[in-house]
């Protein structure tokens, strides 16, 4: 159809439907900010109190960035702006907005990518899952009218956001259900870890978590005192059933500590509780393969390997253990999934250390995987959460910290280094993939309490470890990490009882 030179002319009119009144085409806006932004939301009022000029809040002074259609299409909707609006090209606001921060944009959907963090408004944001367009103020009509309205309404899009082409992925640090942990399970029940962040976890499409012991039916009962890994019991797969865990990554140091015929004894587990793994197996072969899954149209796949000190629980040819990391081989692999359509998430079972800041020689190794084609790349080595980067159009968290894990600042590194309240702070990365790109990642922030059972930070937590962690990451002023308040410091505030002796079952057997 040829373009209309006027209205009255036209067979087919597009219209902007203020009140939402008539069928049409819906068009979903986010409210976005350079990703190192500690504000994560603002309300309707807010909002329109900012564009109006009447707001007295400190964020009312950040420039408003948009392409000049988006300021045209919310200058009918809402008047015109007397906020510091600032116009730019589609493909130059991310650079812009970062380059003055404090700011923010209104954008398209379809053109968020990483860098940016999507805002919430009144609580709703459109890369949630349990987004609600009824109760969302940046959406927009379209209405289709005119005699050909019919014959050219399918030729249109309905929508820039459909659920149906939407994945989120949760990534998460160490786990270990051993120790202390394990004990508290014990005590409370097998679910209690999960009991104030099980929602975040199930909403996830595809929920990961990287769990270093092995499960072994003759595994003693646990002892907080002791500092071995050994064994996780069978029952406790149950707290992973609660919380729908669809991947584990084996790269982790321990997962051999009970030997060989544990490890394949938990590989058998995950298969019969529907749980992939990856980054290790019950041979090298198993190990080094990568697990490859579809969803939404969107089409992910993870790859790990462990580069940790030794000793190292290493896979071989006949033997059971973590993929070893031979960077050429996972570079190659990485190259071929991105030829294949695959966005890679590439995990790392790193050497350990207790800095938030990253080691020289891990930035060039982790980085490796990004030059290669990875979407994300992840720390899986580390206790403490460590800093972030965009990195060669990849996201990079060199570490995570830990997720169910019984680690409560009150165990140094080393005889005469200081304790590491660090410990207890959890980040879980919930990345974002739409029409096969990989389009944000939003940080989910927990604090570690009882020795077991993480739950989210308050929101005054919550601002100053992002402070925190933005400038450790160079995109913000640096700050000390605030530490939390009431940190136990001795394993005898867990009022250790041991357990009853139970008589175990027949040792793990099983054949490589």
């Amino acid at each position: 159809m040829p373009t209309a030179a006027d209205p009255a002319s036209a067979s087919v009119a597009l219209g902007l439907d203020v009140g939402l009144t008539s069928d049409g085409i819906d068009w979903f806006y986010v409210l976005a900010a350079p990703f190192p932004t500690v504000l994560d939301g603002v309300t309707t009022g807010q909002l329109r109190s900012v564009w109006e000029g009447l707001s007295t809040e400190s964020f009312a002074s950040w420039p408003l960035w948009m392409t000049d259609a988006t300021l045209r299409t919310f200058t009918q909707l809402w008047g015109e702006p007397a906020a510091d609006v600032r116009v730019g090209a589609a493909n130059e606001l991310v650079d812009a907005a970062w380059g003055q921060m404090p700011s923010w944009a209104i954008l398209p959907f379809e053109a968020i990518e990483p860098r940016w963090k999507v805002l919430s408004i009144d609580g709703q944001s459109p890369i949630r899952k349990d987004f609600n367009p009824g109760e969302y103020p940046l959406r927009i009509r379209v209405s289709i009218s005119g005699e050909d309205a019919g014959r050219a309404a399918p030729y249109l899009p309905s929508t820039n956001r459909d659920p149906s082409r939407l994945t989120t992925v949760l990534m998460s640090g160490t786990s270990g259900l051993v120790r202390e942990i394990a004990y508290q399970m014990e005590l409370k029940g097998i679910t209690y870890p999960a009991q104030d962040i099980g929602d975040w976890l199930r909403e996830a499409d595809i929920f990961h978590v990287s769990h270093e012991a092995s499960f072994d039916p003759s595994c003693p009962p646990p002892n907080p005192m002791k500092s071995k890994f050994s064994c996780s019991s069978p029952r406790y797969i149950g707290l992973f059933d609660d919380v729908g865990l669809d991947v584990v990554e084996l790269t982790g140091n321990h997962i051999m500590d009970h030997g060989a015929a544990s490890m394949l004894y938990s590989l058998d587990l995950y298969r019969q509780h529907g749980i992939s793994y990856y980054g290790g197996g019950a041979n090298l072969a198993d190990a080094r393969q990568p697990l490859m899954l579809q969803h939404n149209g969107n089409r992910i796949a993870f790859l790990g390997c462990n580069f940790a000190e030794p000793p190292q629980p290493l896979a071989a040819a006949n033997l059971p253990g973590a993929n070893p990391c031979d960077w050429r081989q996972l570079s190659d692999q990485i190259m071929q999934l991105r030829q294949q359509g695959y966005l890679p998430i590439v995990t790392l079972q790193y050497k350990e250390g207790y800095s938030p800041m990253v080691m020289p020689w891990q930035s060039i190794d982790f980085r490796r995987a990004a030059d290669a084609g990875a979407a994300i790349v992840s720390g899986s080595q580390s206790h403490v959460p460590m800093q972030m980067e965009f990195y060669n159009g990849g996201f990079i968290h060199y570490g995570l910290g830990n997720l169910f894990f019984g680690q409560m600042a009150n165990q140094p590194p080393g005889p005469g280094l200081p304790l590491q309240p660090a410990q207890r702070y959890e980040f879980l990365d919930r990345h974002v993939f739409y029409e096969g790109r990989h389009v944000s990642t939003e940080l989910l922030t927990a604090m570690l309490e009882d020795y077991a059972r993480p739950r989210p930070m308050t929101s005054d937590e919550r601002s100053a470890l992002l402070q925190a962690y933005f400038g450790y990451s160079g995109w913000l002023p640096l700050i000390s990490t605030p530490a939390p308040e009431k940190t136990p410091t001795l394993y005898p505030l867990l009022k250790f009882v041991p357990l009853p002796t139970y008589t175990p079952a027949l040792r793990a057997t099983a054949t490589p």
